[in-house]
Formats: C-alpha cells, structure tokens, sequence
C-alpha cells in the first residue's frame, strides 16, 4: 500500500549533505534527507541490523525484506556489504516490495546524478524487466503491488529495512492491523530485526501492541535516535524501558494507529493496561 507515482512526480536535489537524492512532488518528502541516500542506508539499516555478522552466521538463506524500494538505496546498500564481506557460500535473498517500480525507474534513468546506483544498473535492469537479478551467492527479487498482499510471497525475514513513506503520507502502512499482520509473517524460529527512521511514540506504541519488542534506534540525520523493532528481545541493544513508558503516560500522542486517518492522542486506560503488561516490561 504504497503511494502511486508516475515518473514525472519525482525530481533530483541535493540535501544538506551535498549528496543527491529524490524527491517526491506528491507527498512533499524526499528520499533520505540531510545526510543523503548512502550515508543514511548504511547507518540506519546496515551498521544497526549487523546485516555482515547476522548472514555470516545464519546457517542457512539470510533473508531481508526492503520496505519501500523506492530508489534502491537500502537495497544497494545491504547488497554492497554483504558482497563485500560475506563468504560466497552463504546463499542470501532480498525481497523488495513497493507499490510500483516508478521511483526505481526515475532513478536508473538518473544513475549518474546520483552516484550509487552507477555500479548496479545492470541489475535494476534485469530486476526492472524479470522481477529478479542474480549477483553470486545474492538472489534480489522485486515484489511490486500492495505490500499487505505481497508479503506472503517471501520467506520469513532475518531483517526488515522499513521505509515507506511517514505515517503523514502513506498511514495505511503504520496502523495497528498492518504491523500485527507484518508481526505473524514473521518465524518464531528466525530471530529478525526491524529499522526504521521514525522515533514517534504512537509507532513505537503500535510496534509494541502489535507483538514486537522495540527499542531505541542510532542517529541518523537530523534525528538523535530512530526506532528498532524485534520478535527477540535479545536482539536490542537498548530496550525502551520503564522510563520510556512513563513519558508515554504523559504524552499526548501515545495512542496506537488503528485508522489511516489517525490524530495525535493520549493513550486510552484499555492501552495503557496492554502495553505496561507486554513482555518487555514485565
């Protein structure tokens, strides 16, 4: 369920870094602001998920789901490193779901401009034409259409780089429903992280009552802290913590996001008792 994008509602800039990334003329938000689409890819989801130690001790297909391919930055990013660093013998696949291939296909016919895609254009070619492009031991399928149906077309994740559009733009992609239906695609038996740029307690509240452990995330532009989300307590390196959960008490938009067209809120008693007895806290 991402937005729908004709070509011509992208354009290029330049972010505070210098870097050049798209912008989306419809929603008003560009891909991967103020650091730029390398910067914030490799930081948010590559360094935070572990996707090198993780796949290089999976013991079998290292799955990552790319949310939200958009312009391919996270999905190069990951490819990138796990080439680099990763033995050739373990076999790794990445899924990546959007709407449509719109933003991919703007991109590729501005490879040079933006710097990152030059080395891969090959690939997005053949993923553009078949849906799928082998590098080695990486399998890269595309999944385009509505990611609350695609999803069940790939294996249970190891890692989940979340990045549609805000809940502002896109909120059919944040609710209550659609993380709890993203939470059970999940295998109890795959320990699998979730990165996202956003640090909104209403996310956080939701990814919590949906089933996820959640804690906080690494900095990454102009945010002091982002959101990682976990079916393996283990896996977090800080929890939220009790404190966390009396600013939520205190907070006017604590409530979960059960309706696309959600307004910032405190959270109910009903939530409140769900949350301070989720397993994170207990």
């Amino acid at each position: 369920m991402f937005l729908e994008n004709e070509p011509a509602t992208f354009e290029l800039v330049t972010v505070q870094s210098g870097a050049r990334s798209l912008r989306s003329r419809e929603c008003g938000e560009t891909f991967h602001p103020v650091v730029g689409p390398m910067v914030e890819a490799v930081a948010l989801h590559v360094r935070q998920q572990r996707l090198v130690e993780r796949a290089a001790v999976a013991g079998g297909t290292f799955v990552i789901w790319d949310v939200g391919l958009g312009a391919a930055a996270n999905a190069v990013a990951a490819i990138d490193a796990l080439e680099m660093h990763v033995n050739t013998s373990v076999p790794i696949e990445v899924h990546s779901f959007d709407v449509n291939d719109a933003a991919l296909r703007f991109a590729v016919a501005h490879a040079k401009e933006l710097g990152y895609l030059v080395p891969y254009v090959g690939a997005v070619e053949e993923l553009l034409a078949k849906g799928e492009s082998v590098r080695g031991n990486i399998h890269w399928r595309l999944h385009p259409g509505d990611f609350h149906i695609t999803m069940s077309a790939a294996p249970a994740p190891h890692a989940v780089l979340y990045d549609p559009y805000s809940p502002q733009s896109n909120p059919g992609m944040w609710t209550l429903g659609h993380f709890i239906k993203l939470y059970t695609r999940l295998s109890p038996g795959v320990p699998c992280l979730l990165t996202n740029y956003t640090r909104s307690t209403a996310v956080r509240v939701t990814l919590l009552l949906a089933g996820f452990f959640v804690g906080s995330g690494h900095a990454t532009g102009e945010k002091d802290e982002t959101t990682i989300a976990s079916n393996d307590l283990a896996l977090l390196e800080e929890p939220l913590d009790a404190s966390w959960l009396q600013r939520v008490k205190r907070s006017t938009n604590g409530a979960p996001l059960r309706t696309e067209v959600a307004r910032p809120c405190a959270i109910s008693a009903e939530d409140w008792q769900r949350l301070v007895h989720h397993p994170q806290f207990v």
